[in-house]
């Protein structure tokens, strides 16, 4: 009964330190907030940031059709993010790899991960976005500059995201292959079935981040001329010589942004609470 009590104790300990958590957040938020609408429009140069930055009539104007460009970016992100998850497990794999036998395909893994977590990704959206179609003297369809800037961002988020899986993978305890060969499991089936499963529950927090700025990043292939949502802001830009179409293009970001942040930010505290870790309030 004493444990019972204890726990009780600490339960109601708990909850009075959360309220008191978020009494405090909300009054700090409810003070900066008001602090912004009082002091911001006081300052001397606010009306010419006002008109430059957040004229509503542009933005009215301009809206829709930057909704209509950020489709282009969605349907990159629709097949760039499987693209990436396939090839970032593989890549995984083969940096884990333990055969002598498979010594190459382990140094390829290693360099695939070097070169594209080394260079900047706009760089390599560049490089292969203008390079592979010039080199090759490709045509249409195949010098389609949303194919070779989804196959950019394909490499470049491959190597960031194969390090993370890498890392779930090496942190599944040894005794869970031993386990799995006391059984009579083979390599390839420890892996898919033991290995790999624990690897992506611990993983999966990160991930999602990086598929966060993954989401972001597609505006990279403006660089390449398709008319998304950045370039579209650009253009509009250079039509009303106002920058609110650039303001109008970062709200449809974090539009989608934040809930996935939101949604990382809850499987992160899910992860936590089965793991005992200490969550921050």
């Amino acid at each position: 009964m004493g444990g019972v009590a204890e726990l009780t104790r600490r339960q109601q300990y708990d909850q009075r330190q959360r309220r008191r958590s978020i009494a405090a957040a909300a009054a700090s938020s409810v003070v900066a907030v008001v602090a912004l609408v009082v002091l911001v429009p006081r300052l001397s140069g606010w009306e010419s940031v006002r008109s430059s930055f957040f004229d509503g009539d542009v933005l009215a104007t301009t809206f829709p059709k930057l909704l209509r460009a950020f489709l282009l970016d969605l349907k990159i992100l629709a097949w760039t993010a499987p693209a990436v998850l396939v090839l970032s497990v593989l890549v995984a794999l083969a940096r884990g790899a333990r055969s002598p036998v498979l010594f190459p395909l382990r140094a390829v893994g290693v360099v695939f991960t070097d070169v594209f977590r080394g260079v900047p990704t706009i760089l390599v959206i560049t490089l292969i976005g203008f390079g592979v179609p010039a080199a090759f003297g490709l045509r249409r369809p195949w010098n389609d500059p949303v194919l070779w800037g989804s196959v950019a961002l394909t490499l470049s988020y491959a190597a960031y995201v194969a390090e993370i899986i890498r890392s779930g993978i090496e942190g599944v305890h040894e005794s869970q292959r031993a386990a799995a060969r006391s059984i009579g499991m083979t390599s390839g089936q420890t892996m898919r079935s033991i290995v790999l499963p624990q690897a992506f529950r611990s993983t999966v927090p990160p991930m999602m981040n990086s598929f966060v700025s993954l989401q972001k990043d597609v505006a990279l292939v403006s660089v390449l001329g398709p008319v998304e949502v950045l370039r579209r802001a650009e253009i509009e830009q250079s039509r009303f010589f106002n920058f609110t179409p650039y303001v109008g293009a970062a709200i449809i970001f974090l539009s989608l942004t934040i809930p996935l942040t939101r949604l990382a930010d809850y499987l992160l505290a899910r992860q936590q609470r089965r793991t005992g870790g200490t969550q921050i309030t």
